[in-house]
Formats: structure tokens, C-alpha cells, sequence
């Protein structure tokens, strides 16, 4: 039996699909100028993990179960003595994925999860930072299928950046928007 690499869906449509349509869109001179994907950040604060060191626990398992890749904690830079916070305490849980992991988190948060965000009418085209970077917020993790609701007992948001190789905000929204990203159309929606 040959050795066949497994390659995702969504790696295949860019080098297929979406290289070829920005290459064209931007008359870029080289397939090296194309923007693309290069890591996708997990990031989540945990409310009330100074009192209770059990949530960063729970939460570092549901990132882990989300992305599919192995989260850690993160540690807080200083002392706030209003917050009772010490330096070095977890207060949340972060996840950076690339390459495979990175597509296969991508095809699952387009296809599965953002439909099952209630009312959902497509995300924010607005928050790209001007050098080609986005981020989105979540407001529940129930939103994966991997979380099994039953067992959920603090709801629970996060913050996911796409860190792309795009010089400008229009070659961020194009890359992610063929990558099959839901942007709401803003222009539709004031009408």
C-alpha cells in the first residue's frame, strides 16, 4: 500500500483555488507575493481563575479538545493587588496552530461551528489591524462539537487571531473570504 500524506481540505482549495483567484485579483508577479495563512491563535481569559485554579484546568482541556492540539496556560506578567493577582498565576489558556492542524481547525470553525452560532448572520468584516492580521471573538465554546454540553459548567468565550502574510486589510478579507470565511455584508445588512 503506497504511503499517501494527508493533506486537509482546505490546504488543497488554497493551493488549487485561492492562490490561482488572488493571483489574478492583486496581478501579483510572483506565487510567493500571495497571502497566506500562517498560524491561527487561540486565546482565552478565565473570569474568577485567581479564586479557582480548577477552571484554567477545565479550560486548558476544552481548548485542547477544540483545536485538536495540546493548550497551556498562561501566566499573568505582574502583581495586581486589586485583583488579588500574583505574578506568574494562570488566568487563562492559549493554543497556536499551524500547518495541518491549522486547516483542519479552520474548515471545522467555517463548516460546523459558526452555523451553529445562534442568530448568525456572518462575522465582522471590520476587524482586520492593518497589517493583514484578523481577530475574532466567541462568546460560547458550545458553539464546537467537540464540548459536550452536559459537561460545561462556566460558559466560556475566546479570542481566535488568523495571522496571515497579507501586507493590507482587502489581501486579508480576500484570502480568508475564499478560504470560505462568512463575512457579513455590511453594505446588505444598513439597507
Amino acid at each position: 500500500m503506497a504511503n499517501t500524506k494527508y493533506t486537509p481540505r482546505l490546504q488543497k482549495k488554497y493551493l488549487d483555488e485561492v492562490a490561482p483567484a488572488l493571483m489574478k485579483k492583486f496581478a501579483y508577479k510572483s506565487v510567493m507575493e500571495v497571502p497566506r495563512l500562517v498560524k491561527i491563535c487561540l486565546n482565552q481569559g478565565i473570569n474568577g481563575a485567581v479564586g479557582d485554579k480548577k477552571l484554567v484546568d477545565i479550560a486548558v482541556d476544552e481548548m485542547t479538545r477544540i483545536s485538536g492540539q495540546k493548550a497551556v496556560a498562561t501566566l499573568s506578567k505582574k502583581d495586581i493587588s486589586n485583583f488579588k493577582l500574583r505574578k506568574n498565576m494562570p488566568i487563562g489558556a492559549r493554543v497556536t496552530l499551524r500547518s495541518t492542524n491549522m486547516f483542519d481547525f479552520l474548515d471545522r470553525l467555517v463548516s460546523v461551528s459558526l452555523p451553529r452560532v445562534r442568530d448568525f448572520k456572518g462575522v465582522n468584516e471590520k476587524a482586520f489591524d492593518g497589517r493583514g492580521n484578523y481577530t475574532m471573538g466567541i462568546t460560547e465554546q458550545i458553539i464546537f462539537p467537540e464540548i459536550d454540553i452536559d459537561k460545561v459548567t462556566k460558559m466560556s468565550g475566546m479570542d481566535i487571531t488568523f495571522v496571515t502574510t497579507a501586507k493590507t486589510n482587502e489581501e486579508a478579507y480576500e484570502l480568508l473570504k475564499e478560504m470560505g470565511m462568512p463575512f457579513r455584508n455590511m453594505k446588505k445588512d444598513n439597507q
